[in-house]
């Protein structure tokens, strides 16, 4: 298996990856489609979306590191575990 260009983290810190990685993508899409819902596709949607894109990520980036814990009890109770 050939080396990863860089080092890796320890798994440690999955936890922190994770949320980090989700909430960056999930608050780009979300904040792209609700600027062009408001804006359209103009140029003041492309002045306008970095701003919103910070601020949503901001607010997500926290809110899903308190709220993973609880969702992960949520889905043990609603899916049954493996095997």
């Amino acid at each position: 298996m050939p080396r990863p260009v860089f080092r890796r983290l320890p798994p440690r810190y999955a936890g922190l990856v994770m949320p980090f990685i989700l909430s960056v993508m999930m608050t780009f899409v979300v904040s792209a489609i609700s600027t062009v819902k408001a804006l359209g596709l103009t140029a003041e949607f492309l002045q306008t979306w970095p701003s919103s894109w910070a601020l949503s990520w901001a607010v997500a980036f926290p809110t899903l590191l308190l709220v993973l814990p609880l969702v992960r009890r949520l889905v043990a109770l609603i899916v049954a575990p493996p095997g």
